[in-house]
């Protein structure tokens, strides 16, 4: 049985149906982050649909906070972005560094920095740059302070940057976000699988050589792992490496 009304709905014209040029380009997006593997590829590819997807900004950069505290810029798309955020983290004053540290979905910006007196030091010296307005948008958007990094936008023109270029951004700090996070977790897995496979090679050539030693010598277990312990402490190198050169040797025994 159809609900009331229903029927009386004109039916949606086929072409409606055909995706904006903005869904297109966050489409190809989330395809690129997949393939991406390490940090620099994601935000590389962040960056190129930023500036893609974002009608207001002239030129992107990202702000990366190291463990120390410090600011860098990995990736722009101009040279003068990367100078206005070094201005940035040299004042400690801007979007970039307050982006990550600010509560909320960690947005910060000003519409006319030769007039705005959000950034009293950086702003006018942004403005000289030819700069004249700005907003950055922490990673991860919710997250706690101090967040990793921030995703920067500038414009040569006073409000340059609207309401949907600053919507357009939060949801690429949060595909960029969860990128970054799924590419680190995935790195620190390869590398513990790789020390763990490393390992198991270690016990395992290990064993050789102390039944090498065994066979050889006629003694216990316990007394073949001191001799290879000896050998690594004389020889001043790594007791898996002792052991591979024994068992890879045992012909010559």
């Amino acid at each position: 049985m159809s609900r009331p009304g229903l029927s009386t709905l004109p039916p949606v014209p086929p072409e409606t149906l055909v995706p904006g040029a903005v869904a297109t380009e966050f489409v190809e997006l989330a395809r690129a982050l997949l393939d991406a593997t390490t940090v620099s590829e994601v935000l590389d590819r962040i960056v190129q649909a930023a500036r893609a997807v974002v009608r207001g900004a002239d030129m992107v950069s990202v702000t990366v906070r190291a463990p120390d505290g410090r600011f860098h810029t990995p990736v722009e798309t101009d040279e003068l972005a990367t100078r206005l955020d070094g201005l940035q983290y040299d004042l400690d004053e801007g979007p970039c560094v307050e982006a990550t540290r600010t509560p909320g979905p960690g947005l910060v910006g000003s519409s006319d920095l030769a007039r705005g007196a959000e950034f009293p030091e950086w702003g006018p010296k942004a403005a000289e740059a030819g700069v004249r307005s700005v907003f950055a948008v922490g990673m991860f958007p919710d997250g706690a302070e101090p967040r990793l990094g921030a995703l920067n936008f500038y414009s040569f023109s006073v409000a340059g940057l609207d309401g949907i270029d600053r919507d357009t951004a939060m949801l690429l700090a949060a595909h960029a976000s969860t990128a970054l996070a799924a590419t680190e977790a995935h790195s620190a897995h390869a590398i513990k699988a790789a020390q763990l496979q490393e390992a198991l090679r270690s016990r395992d050539v290990i064993g050789q050589a102390k039944g090498i030693l065994m066979e050889r010598r006629g003694i216990t277990e316990d007394e073949a792992f001191d001799v290879l312990r000896v050998a690594s402490q004389s020889l001043n190198v790594k007791l898996a490496l002792v052991a591979e050169t024994l068992a890879s040797r045992r012909a010559d025994l």
